[in-house]
């Protein structure tokens, strides 16, 4: 059985100025696709965007915040104004607050399920009925973390939207069947991204470096799930690394 072939594909990818989004922006960009790089960082994304386009790579670079419903629903129309269609859609968008639920403020609780929880639907909604009205069928990919699977302090807002995000998963996978369109989950471990930036300012310790992965593996990893065989679709899919403290 044939791998599902990219070349030509449209590929729209959020959080994509940096981190994960960049690193499977990238990936898709060197199996053929034609790669949409989303981010709420404008100038992040042209500057992925940019630096495709110099390899030659056919790809825009477009500013959105994933959690506005208008917003969302511009971006795509301008992905399939440009090339009539839309293949594969890729959330890596998300966002933390790492406090207490005493200490989290509610705009803080309503942004991190809006980006990481709501952004995914609003994306999938939009997506689904390009793919839809293509008739080839497609792919959603979501990124989920550990944080789906085991929880730990400071962190109920992320456990909830990314444990909700699993749960979307499953049942959009229901959904897209009878059209052809997969769902993926993906489950990463700990990655040498920006996500930790903000540590050290509320006095939390930085993770060692030796404990995350490169985002590039996890890129591969998403890479993989969306070039299965037309006949199979991988549900979901953890990818830790070697050394990953938050598993099993």
């Amino acid at each position: 059985m044939a791998n599902t072939n990219l070349h030509g594909k449209v590929v729209l990818v959020t959080g994509a100025g940096s981190g994960l989004g960049e690193a499977t922006s990238r990936a898709f960009a060197q199996a053929g696709a034609k790669v949409a790089c989303i981010d709420i960082n404008q100038q992040a994304a042209e500057r992925v965007s940019a630096e495709l386009r110099a390899q030659d790579v056919d790809t825009i670079g477009l500013g959105c915040d994933v959690s506005d419903a208008a917003a969302v629903t511009q971006t795509v129309n301008a992905v399939v104004e440009r090339w009539d269609r839309l293949d594969v859609v890729v959330n890596c968008a998300a966002i933390d607050y790492t406090r207490s639920v005493d200490e989290m403020t509610i705009a803080q609780w309503d942004q991190v399920i809006a980006v990481n929880l709501r952004g995914p639907f609003l994306l999938a909604k939009a997506a689904m009925a390009e793919m839809r009205r293509v008739g080839e069928g497609g792919h959603i990919v979501n990124i989920a973390s550990t944080a789906a699977t085991r929880a730990w302090a400071n962190a109920a807002a992320y456990h909830a939207s990314k444990w909700g995000l699993v749960g979307f998963g499953r049942g959009l996978g229901v959904e897209g069947r009878p059209d052809n369109i997969k769902v993926t989950t993906v489950i990463p471990g700990g990655m040498q991204t920006h996500f930790f930036d903000k540590f050290p300012e509320q006095g939390i310790p930085m993770p060692d470096q030796a404990n995350l992965q490169d985002p590039a593996n996890v890129a591969e990893t998403i890479l993989f799930a969306v070039q299965m065989p037309a006949q199979s679709v991988m549900q979901e899919v953890m990818v830790t690394p070697l050394t990953e403290t938050s598993w099993p």
